[in-house]
């Protein structure tokens, strides 16, 4: 196994440094991870596959660098990726069911396309919670796909959760088996595994990255975002992520360019932050050891110079939530996905996924699949009066009569939740959230601190999240 003590816990700045003043290459640092791999995967099943190509990739990175300068910050990067995301190379991607196990996509998605034009080497696909954790009710963990398996926590094997539906990506990214992932969400999949494996995660406003090229849940709430080590690691990553795709109109929306993110990490502060305390229904969830965790991240906040507004509440927070719109719009979404798949692939609606799991289902339906069975009893149209009804209901609850009414009523920058209790209700507006490592209970369980915002309010949360970070130093690698 290669020495890597000097990779370990590296940041995107430091191993950048290290590969321009020649110390290291991105050969012998792609190696350095696939070693890792090698060694600790077996415990965690948190990879699903490794890019072939890898090696080689970083090969001609290198050499392109030492002819004319390195692309980015992720040039020579190696990135793993959720294996719901589309790679046109010698990868999979099957969002973890073993129903699409042998399927190989026709082209890149579009965040995909803009991580290798900025020079990230593709170290492979992650495990994940089977179709993005829209698969069964019945006692399904997160982190279990048909495909690779249950994914271990890397802070607690066999103990704590791993979070879900970006499962292996939070996992692989806390025990150092590459620099950076991307996940995706729908409703806390990227937030819930960056807090359960201590890592920072971005939940990006709905449109800042394409949607192009990932097999979909929901086109409502949909988003891919980036897990890393570190606050400025991830938004790295975020930069290159973001762009507008002709496939997916809604990315012309975005009111600022990546320099606006990149700004923000140095202007990191979180003086003068009007900051809101969630209360309501979280401290009970959270229960007592890590409710004692946040108690001192907010305490932390506090001293730090923001003005906490404790125990504000969101309007529209009793309601009671569903998932009406998700088992609308997966049928519709999935259906539109299989119909351009390679010919290969026999499946070509839900319905032929629901009859395959059922012919094999010793192997695919160990939990079951109660929530396609119900999304398939939907016309697959979005034209039913409870869908149309639910869209509506969902934006304005968790928007306007929601995260907005809170921020104006107490003239809040941010609100915060611990780890991703409160996903639902900014995922639901398709407003970003950021999560960041607040400590560890006393038997090592990762807590994480979530702030929320506005829709395209990033570059605030940036600032916040990247000054937490700095005052804490709370994350500590796990010990495998």
């Amino acid at each position: 196994m290669i020495d890597g003590t000097c990779f370990l816990e590296a940041t995107i700045d430091e191993l950048q440094r290290m590969m321009d003043q020649q110390e290291v290459t991105a050969v012998k640092l792609t190696r350095y991870y696939l070693d890792r791999v090698a060694a600790y995967d077996q415990q965690l099943s948190s990879v699903l596959e490794i890019n072939p190509d890898a090696l080689h990739t970083a090969a001609a990175l290198d050499a392109e660098r030492s002819r004319t300068g390195k692309r980015s910050m992720l040039h020579g990067i190696p990135i793993l990726l959720k294996d719901n995301i589309d790679t046109k190379d010698k990868l999979h991607t099957s969002a973890g069911a073993l129903v699409l196990e042998h399927s190989y996509a026709k082209k890149d998605a579009f965040l995909v396309k803009r991580l290798r034009e900025a020079g990230a080497v593709i170290l492979g696909k992650t495990n994940m919670s089977e179709w993005a954790y829209f698969m069964s009710t019945e006692n399904m963990p997160s982190g279990y796909s048909s495909r690779g398996g249950q994914t271990e926590n890397p802070y607690g094997i066999g103990k704590f959760d791993v979070g879900g539906s970006s499962s292996g990506s939070g996992a692989a990214i806390a025990a150092n088996f590459a620099v950076a992932a991307v996940g995706t969400e729908t409703s806390g999949s990227i937030l819930s595994p960056s807090s359960q494996n201590s890592i920072v995660g971005i939940k990006p406003t709905v449109g800042l990255v394409s949607r192009s090229g990932i097999i979909p849940l929901s086109h409502t709430q949909d988003t891919a975002g980036p897990m890393a080590r570190t606050v400025r690691d991830a938004v790295y990553l975020l930069c290159e992520m973001m762009g507008e795709d002709e496939d997916d109109l809604i990315t012309t929306v975005c009111p600022y360019q990546p320099d606006q993110l990149l700004k923000a990490l140095n202007n990191s502060s979180l003086h003068e932050k009007r900051i809101g305390i969630v209360r309501e229904k979280v401290m009970d969830l959270l229960g007592e050891e890590k409710g004692e965790v946040y108690e001192t991240a907010l305490k932390q906040l506090s001293h730090a110079g923001a003005k906490v507004i404790d125990d504000v509440k969101i309007p529209s927070s009793t309601r009671k939530w569903s998932y009406n719109v998700l088992t609308y719009e997966f049928k519709a979404n999935v259906n539109k996905y299989l119909s351009e798949l390679d010919s290969s692939i026999s499946v070509r609606t839900l319905t032929d996924i629901i009859d395959w799991n059922k012919n094999h289902h010793e192997k695919a339906l160990k939990y079951g699949q109660s929530l396609l069975i119900e999304a398939d009893k939907t016309s697959g149209k979005l034209t039913e009066k409870d869908y149309l009804k639910a869209l509506n209901e969902d934006a304005y609850f968790s928007a306007t009569e929601g995260i907005d009414a809170v921020l104006r009523e107490h003239q809040l920058d941010v609100i915060v939740f611990p780890n991703n209790l409160g996903a639902a209700i900014p995922a639901k507006a398709g407003y970003p959230s950021i999560t960041v490592p607040a400590g560890y209970t006393e038997s090592g369980e990762p807590v994480g601190i979530t702030f929320t915002a506005k829709a395209w309010q990033e570059p605030l949360l940036i600032e916040i999240a990247e000054a937490f970070e700095k005052l804490t130093k709370a994350r500590k690698q796990p010990l495998l």
